[in-house]
């Protein structure tokens, strides 16, 4: 479902289920961030290391930790960027050589409506707005939760590029949708427009961030990719 968003140069994995926690070894390392986690934090930090060290083996890169770092974001083996996923019953992660891209994001979401007073906390007056038109013409798409799982992404494309925190009001995200995608798999583009200067990539200072999303098997995914170009 995520791979079919992203670029070739990208090798995403994803789970279904527990998928990835049974038979995923855990580093010390990373058995050490666990000393207090309840049974459903471990199964998922487990179950998405697993994704991210198949993603690896795929690229041909050798396993390692996958440490969380500054504000979580995981740290990746020099010369690979990535990113990883996770929500009730799906987890995925995505790599790329450094040179192939300059930073991706990957979110995943339930395809449910977001809690009350969530959409007003994480959107744009403009935003709301052009949900509204999204939901007058499809209505079975919870395009609050796309919404939300595209500023995931965004977030996550942005920090390790600027090591700065971007807040929901920061990206102004635009929603399109594929000419004749059809009812059961909806997909499309994003479009984010940075409110605030953007990061240096390739000697531009970038404007924007773009990206796809789908809906299907109950879920909202959403990816940005930054190429160096």
């Amino acid at each position: 479902m995520i791979e079919e968003l992203l670029p070739e140069s990208v090798v995403a994995v994803e789970g279904f289920g527990d998928d990835g926690a049974e038979g995923t070894m855990l580093y010390p390392e990373e058995q050490a961030l666990l000393t207090r986690a309840v049974a459903k934090r471990r199964r998922e930090f487990t179950a998405v290391r697993g994704c991210a060290r198949r993603a690896m083996e795929k690229l041909g890169v050798a396993p390692a930790p996958i440490l969380p770092g500054e504000r979580g974001a995981p740290q990746w083996p020099a010369g690979v960027i990535g990113s990883m996923t996770h929500c009730e019953g799906y987890t995925a992660a995505a790599v790329a050589r450094a040179t192939d891209l300059a930073s991706l994001g990957i979110d995943a979401e339930p395809h449910l409506v977001l809690p009350d007073g969530v959409l007003g906390a994480v959107a744009l007056p403009a935003e709301v707005a052009r949900l509204g038109g999204l939901g007058a013409r499809i209505p079975d798409i919870h395009w609050d939760r796309l919404l939300f799982s595209a500023k995931e992404s965004v977030y996550k494309a942005w920090f390790p590029l600027t090591a700065k925190w971007l807040d929901f009001s920061e990206a102004d995200i635009d929603i399109f949708v594929d000419p004749g995608a059809g009812v059961h798999a909806l997909s499309g583009r994003l479009r984010a427009e940075l409110l605030v200067p953007g990061p240096l990539v390739g000697g531009d200072r970038l404007g924007f961030f773009d990206g796809r999303w789908t809906v299907q098997r109950g879920l909202v995914a959403t990816v940005i990719t930054v190429p160096h170009g």
